[in-house]
């Protein structure tokens, strides 16, 4: 069973799937206690294949490392499931950040905001500027990973993005790095590229990894992927200069050259992250490379990539300022400390090192964690019930001594009471028929708020002045599309007048009284149903495409307007301005979301 001061951190890559249990040393820093990893035999690409291994492979390390069931763990989920962005922000005020960074999701996130799960952290660059770390990743991939982790028996503590752990442990173990760092992260299924420049960074994932290299030797040999891993694994290395591969036997040396060019496309798509990095976000070049993940472990790697990019290269060791602990096996930490970066950086979020805290909330785990903060209020409610029901219980018993003799006192009281019971009804009809005017009046009163809140929630929705109003008039009936009551001389109209003719809402007529027995209809109610706008957009200028900005506005995000889809039912827009005119008018039919009774003359 794990320790009670133990944290333990889950790595579920594209193929090799690690585990480590970890705990905080007196120093505050962490001890490396147990150590496990297994990989998958799937082809990264066969999702449907994936899972159930992955499945298997946590349930089989949780065993081997003796954690102990509903664990709640921690873990990373491989880059190419997230969707990562870096956005400055405005001088804006630290109370407004949430707000924009809200807007700024919707922006660029490039899924239905609501279809995911996502998260952000402010970062304070060397200079000042203020940036957001924006991650996401769809809800339902979020979900099943999370299904996995609890079908092998294991609780979910937090959820981390794979790029953002490997950050907190280069901080970590790197807190000297004065020049600009690459740590290039070589996955089974993407590269992970992490830039490093004092206080801030930027990260990118690549679609080249050890799956393509496998994928490409499989296609060069006609063998299957599992065969074409096989030979990666044993027999594979980066071929260098044509000395390199002279040295070399024919079999080899061509495996090496397949590798070589299937690598050959990372260091232009490094390039080009790069520049990326230096024109959009004012990085510099980095001036030193550190190797990770486990597609460094093919041979030569280090010095494929001195070549490419003519920088110092070596490998990155997230367990620099990590202890290990005395039943580690020093000999398979040493070979794949490499690979250890991810289990680092989400173990370093229980000490309070972690720089960067992302938390990606999978939905069951959303809902533990509203449950477990209202569990003091529901104990709190609970205990003031069950005193209170005590309460009851005593008052009730020690009451019921005395309620016979209570009863005879009141039913004489009854008696005396009875002459004032016609006065009373009197009085009562009398104040009902004051509440029901003072009803009315206040009924009244709220519709006149309720149009000044519908013209300043239309107002809201401007996209810009090059749209405006000049009429705003409601719509009394069924049919929305009825003809229009615009006047015809509305063009010639001052602006005091309103080109609309007016309205005119008759009295329900007095119904029949009915026969016997029969209840009596209830008066027939006039609503209004929508409100018909008029307006002008100006030339010279965007206005006619300000108009379908307006209405998509409204749909998205109006308290009293229900938009249509469909434009066409509810605008009417020329698409030029005739002749020599300012501007041109347009009507809209604005169908209310919650009728209105109208106003009866």
């Amino acid at each position: 069973m794990a320790e009670a001061q133990a944290t333990v951190a889950l790595n579920i890559g594209s193929q090799r799937i690690s585990m480590g249990v970890f705990e905080p040393s007196k120093n505050g820093g962490l001890i490396l206690k147990r150590y496990d990893s297994t990989s998958i035999l799937a082809d990264p690409a066969a999702e449907m294949a994936r899972l159930p291994q992955i499945r298997v492979a946590v349930t089989e390390l949780a065993d081997r490392l003796k954690i102990g069931k509903s664990t709640k763990v921690r873990y990373a989920i491989s880059g190419q499931s997230v969707f990562t962005r870096f956005i400055k922000l405005p001088p804006i005020e630290d109370d407004n950040v949430e707000q924009l960074v809200t807007f700024e999701a919707q922006q660029h996130v490039p899924f239905p905001i609501d279809e995911v799960i996502w998260d952000w952290q402010l970062l304070e660059s060397d200079t000042g500027e203020k940036e957001v770390a924006l991650v996401a990743i769809k809800g339902d991939a979020l979900n099943e990973m999370n299904d996995i982790v609890l079908g092998a028996g294991l609780g979910t503590a937090e959820v981390d993005a794979s790029p953002m752990a490997l950050y907190n442990a280069l901080k970590y173990n790197y807190p000297d790095l004065t020049e600009t760092t690459l740590l290039i992260d070589i996955g089974a299924k993407t590269c992970n590229l992490i830039y490093l420049e004092g206080n801030r960074m930027f990260t990118r994932s690549v679609a080249v990894g050890g799956a393509s290299i496998s994928t490409a030797i499989a296609k060069e040999y006609g063998v299957s992927f599992s065969e074409a891993e096989s030979q990666k694994c044993s027999n594979g290395m980066v071929a260098l200069n044509t000395v390199h591969t002279s040295q070399l036997d024919e079999p080899t040396a061509a495996l090496a050259t397949v590798i070589r060019n299937a690598l050959g496309k990372l260091p232009a798509e490094i390039a080009r992250t790069t520049n990326y990095f230096r024109s959009q976000h004012g990085g510099k070049a980095p001036k030193q490379v550190l190797l990770a993940g486990g597609g460094a472990n093919l041979p030569h790697v280090a010095e494929f990539f001195h070549e490419k990019l003519r920088l110092p290269v070596e490998f990155f060791n997230p367990l620099k300022m990590v202890s290990v602990g005395k039943d580690i096996d020093i000999d398979q930490v040493s070979t794949q400390a490499h690979v250890l970066g991810e289990l680092v950086g989400l173990a370093l979020r229980e000490v309070g090192k972690a720089p960067l805290e992302i938390d990606l909330v999978p939905d069951v785990v959303s809902r533990e964690r509203d449950i477990e903060r209202r569990k003091p209020f529901l104990l709190a409610a609970a205990v003031i019930l069950l005193v209170g029901l005590g309460a009851w219980a005593w008052t009730n018993t020690s009451d019921n001594n005395d309620a016979a003799v209570k009863v005879e006192a009141l039913e004489a009281d009854i008696d005396g009471l009875d002459k004032f019971h016609g006065p009373l009804q009197k009085l009562a009809k009398k104040e009902a028929g004051l509440n029901r005017r003072s009803n009315q009046l206040i009924d009244a009163q709220q519709v006149r708020v309720l149009w000044v809140d519908m013209i300043d929630d239309l107002g809201l929705h401007f996209v810009n002045d090059n749209v405006w109003l000049s009429d705003f008039d409601p719509v009394v009936g069924n049919d929305i599309n009825a003809q229009s009551i615009v006047t015809s001389d509305f063009h010639n109209s001052s602006g005091d007048k309103s080109g609309m003719a007016p309205i005119k809402i008759s009295k329900p007529t007095k119904p029949v009284r009915p026969k016997r027995g029969r209840p009596a209809p209830a008066p027939t109610k006039v609503m209004i149903n929508a409100i018909r706008v008029q307006g002008y957009w100006r030339k010279g200028s965007d206005g006619h495409e300000s108009v379908y900005k307006l209405l998509e506005r409204l749909r998205q995000g109006s308290e009293f307007f229900n938009v249509p889809a469909n434009e066409k039912a509810v605008v009417t827009l020329p698409d030029q301005i005739e002749g020599d005119n300012f501007a041109s008018p347009f009507v809209l039919i604005l169908p209310l979301k919650n009728p209105i009774p109208a106003p009866i003359k």
